[in-house]
């Protein structure tokens, strides 16, 4: 017989007229039911640590639109020829057979938060006691004037993997001498990985490895970046001459491209690329502004505790969509807050034990061959925001042998979350 514990009750019974409106929740034996919107780093681990640590207990549901993940942190290593595309292409097969995961495959289009249902594309609906909201993000297309989801297909961004990431290096692959290529690098906030400035040292990689006599423009409207000073310490080691930055205070503001000649307008020029790499502003992906869960941002406030939307109490949000406070929007910061997300649904739905939320990052970037540097912190909640509590990065001047280990570091962690991830 299933044990009805006193919380289990309370929710059964909070369930109101909803309850009556839905008979398969009338049946006291019948499972809770949590569903996780999106695959990736936040909603992939969400989705396995409900259904391992639970026991079986709870029912659940992971929703992506694809059937397999291509991750967009070592996307960059793609682009310089470390990594084959299927060595960064995952299947969730492990979590239906060896978790008990149902996967559905279909894009999710809105939430009921009162009848507490997702609506699907096809018009089907999947209800949930817990909902877990981790879609990505979603790109401000009109942010840079005249870029749009038609331009991408010339001038791709990369920022979401998978055909955007071969399209870019089939693009790279077939720079030659004498040409240019000329990234606009996004504002903050942006997910990262994959990062703009690795993207940069893996493009001049590649030019590099194939004695092609080419140059980078970067235009950028921040002021400045994450790892400046090791990026610029490697560019000029390794790629000396091939690399401009140019921040907003040089270029005078980027005003405008044109996929078709080519060309991106800023105050200061126009600057011609035969390769164009533009990586607009970005939002929450769209169901969360769907759902409600969004703020003036663009993205989604949630109690630092716990991954919780401040909007909704039966619903978390995890991943580049949440406003989490000091951490990036990288994997590692995702994968972390699934797991508090998973805890606290855990204490809602089958009374498990809910410990003090902690929270960690790290972000490795490879410069050129064996030279890998990273930053990253801990983190946990101070003042109702999640802040860092330590933080440690790579130094300039490293030898060769610190920098190696860095990113030998990497790739293990890599095997790790997305073994972490897909089981």
């Amino acid at each position: 017989m299933t044990r009805i514990t006193r919380r289990r009750l309370g929710l059964l019974m909070g369930a109101g007229a909803a309850t009556f409106a839905m008979p398969t929740y009338l049946r006291a034996q019948d499972k809770p039911k949590v569903v996780v919107i999106g695959g990736g780093a936040g909603g992939a681990t969400a989705a396995r640590y409900l259904a391992k640590d639970s026991e079986g207990a709870i029912d659940v549901t992971l929703i992506d639109d694809s059937d397999q993940f291509t991750t967009c942190f070592f996307s960059n290593l793609y682009l310089g020829g470390y990594r084959d595309f299927g060595s960064i292409t995952h299947s969730y097969d492990k979590l239906q057979s060896d978790y008990g995961i149902t996967k559905v495959t279909g894009m999710a289009v809105g939430v009921d938060r009162d009848a507490k249902t997702v609506r699907m594309a096809d018009g089907t609906t999947i209800p949930y006691d817990r909902l877990v909201v981790s879609p990505g993000i979603d790109l401000i297309w009109d942010s840079v004037e005249g870029y749009s989801e038609e331009a991408a297909a010339i001038a791709p961004h990369a920022w979401k993997a998978g055909p955007q990431t071969q399209l870019l290096k089939e693009k790279l692959d077939a720079i030659g001498n004498g040409q240019q290529i000329v990234m606009v690098a996004p504002p903050n906030p942006y997910r990262c990985p994959p990062g703009p400035y690795e993207r940069v040292s893996m493009m001049a990689h590649v030019l590099k490895s194939k004695g092609v006599d080419a140059k980078i423009i970067v235009l950028d409207p921040k002021d400045k970046f994450s790892k400046q000073g090791l990026f610029e310490e490697g560019w000029a080691r390794y790629y000396p001459g091939m690399i401009e930055w140019y921040g907003p205070t040089v270029h005078g503001g980027i005003e405008s491209v044109d996929v078709e000649a080519g060309t991106v307008e800023t105050g200061l020029d126009t600057f011609k690329g035969d390769l164009l790499n533009i990586i607009p502003a970005q939002k929450a992906g769209m169901i969360a502004a769907e759902a409600g869960l969004t703020n003036d941002s663009g993205f989604c406030p949630i109690d630092a505790a716990s991954m919780r939307s401040t909007e909704d109490d039966s619903i978390f949000v995890i991943g580049d969509a949440s406003i989490a406070g000091a951490m990036p929007k990288s994997g590692f910061s995702a994968n972390s807050q699934a797991k508090v997300a998973a805890m606290n649904i855990r204490g809602d739905l089958i009374d498990a034990k809910v410990f003090p939320a902690k929270y960690s990052n790290t972000c490795w970037s490879l410069i050129e061959s064996d030279d890998g540097v990273k930053v990253g912190a801990q983190y946990a909640p101070q003042d109702g925001q999640i802040a860092s509590t330590s933080s440690f990065i790579s130094q300039t001047g490293e030898d060769e042998e610190t920098r190696k280990a860095t990113y030998e570091e990497s790739i293990g962690w890599y095997a790790g979350i997305t073994s972490d991830m897909f089981g």
